[in-house]
């Protein structure tokens, strides 16, 4: 695979080789570290559930983290621009927009599939020199030394012992390192779950984002290719199944009434994914010579698209920590380094929460006056371009103390 293949000892283990431990491993690369990256499925497999056919919502400091690591040239073909967001709710007159020109960038974000952007994540480690891709390979367990982490792995089901400075868990929302960690994760349901698709309509979506609240949950229509549009459609668990089990007639006709005729009249889609909607946050970011990032530190729900460029922002902040750590010639595996990514990190992650939070909280209020209250808010934020802008800039990443990948510098 490259000059690594054979070695035990790395600088970093990267576990998870999704959208985020993929970057992290990018992100890395070329700056005099040794990687490794434990991905539990084969690299020409098509089953990776990190890389399905989900849409994925770009902020544009993503795209930015993207473009410095020079990974976003391959992706920029199979990206549809958002240009502007418009947010409504069901029953009421006010809607809000946010528009790109207003914020003087070329789009507020991008809207990729899953799969193509693993398509350029994964195959593209195997082309450098310092990046180890184990495939398939799981860790079975690991310790933790003063001076470095040991970590017992299968690689194509032979036994294998890794050495590293420093372990990463990339490895999603069920976490085996931060379960071998007793790392307690804080966890609310939202009773809710999330149906996503692809849809066509009568009318092009003109680049256009759709946020819509109703009585029974967030309606988002994210602008792709084709001039489709990605569907977010968020039902209570009860209704899950049912919902699931509609026709694609009975399912648009369902959207329809929910969504109304903004894009005209929808014609089709394609197939349907479901996933439970909890929220959920660890109480540790780190521990000796390890680090969470991704959903192995955060989930949240994804009414405003955060997830990933969460995900992402934590791979921009622990790439640039440890990078300078290691070109100060200290240990980057320990706690006094590590540190500086936990309390870098924490302020965003707690902001992205708490307002996707309360967004979902509000806007299921049934209560006339908080009805009222909504909408008031809503039309305030159309009208205000001081609000609009404040919006805008956290809804393309750009709040908060920025890494440098996330203002397109390079780590040197």
């Amino acid at each position: 695979m490259n000059q690594l293949e054979n070695q035990n000892s790395y600088d970093v283990i990267i576990v998870g080789g999704g959208m985020v431990g993929a970057s992290l491993a990018h992100a890395l690369s070329g700056h005099g570290l040794s990687i490794a990256v434990i991905e539990s499925y084969s690299l020409n497999t098509t089953s990776q559930p990190s890389y399905d056919d989900r849409a994925i919502a770009l902020s544009y400091g993503s795209k930015r983290i993207l473009d410095a690591l020079g990974l976003w040239s391959k992706l920029a073909s199979s990206a549809e621009a958002i240009d502007k967001i418009h947010v409504s709710e069901q029953g009421q007159f006010g809607f809000a927009r946010l528009d790109h020109h207003e914020e003087g960038v070329e789009a507020l974000g991008y809207v990729v599939t899953a799969r193509d952007l693993g398509s350029v994540l994964l195959p593209t480690l195997t082309e450098v020199d310092d990046v180890s891709l184990l495939c398939p390979a799981t860790l079975e367990d690991f310790s933790l030394q003063d001076n470095k982490v040991t970590a017992n792995v299968l690689i194509a089901g032979k036994p294998s012992t890794l050495q590293a400075k420093l372990l990463v868990a990339a490895d999603g929302g069920q976490s085996s390192v931060r379960e071998q960690l007793g790392i307690k994760v804080s966890e609310s349901d939202y009773g809710q779950s999330a149906i996503v698709s692809n849809v066509s309509s009568q009318q092009p979506h003109n680049n256009i984002a759709y946020e819509r609240f109703t009585t029974t949950g967030p309606v988002a229509l994210l602008p792709m290719t084709e001039n489709r549009s990605a569907l977010v459609y968020t039902v209570k668990n009860e209704d899950q199944q049912a919902v699931m089990a509609l026709s694609d007639d009975e399912f648009l006709q369902q959207l329809q009434h929910r969504f109304g005729y903004r894009l005209g009249k929808f014609t089709r889609m394609g197939k349907r994914f479901v996933y439970e909607l909890k929220l959920k946050q660890v109480d540790e970011h780190i521990r000796h010579r390890v680090a969470l990032i991704g959903n192995a530190a955060h989930t949240v729900h994804p009414v405003a698209g955060q997830g990933f460029n969460l995900g992402i922002r934590d791979v921009a902040a622990l790439a640039e920590v440890i990078v300078e750590a290691d070109q100060r010639q200290a240990d980057i595996g320990q706690l006094s380094v590590l540190s500086e990514y936990e309390n870098w990190r924490k302020k965003d992650h707690r902001n992205v929460m708490t307002a996707t939070d309360s967004m979902v909280k509000l806007f299921e209020h049934p209560l006339a006056v908080v009805k009222m209250a909504r909408n008031a808010g809503i039309l305030a934020v159309d009208m205000l371009p001081g609000t609009r802008h404040l919006i805008s800039r956290f809804a393309m990443g750009l709040t908060g103390k920025q890494p440098k990948l996330s203002r397109g510098i390079t780590l040197d």
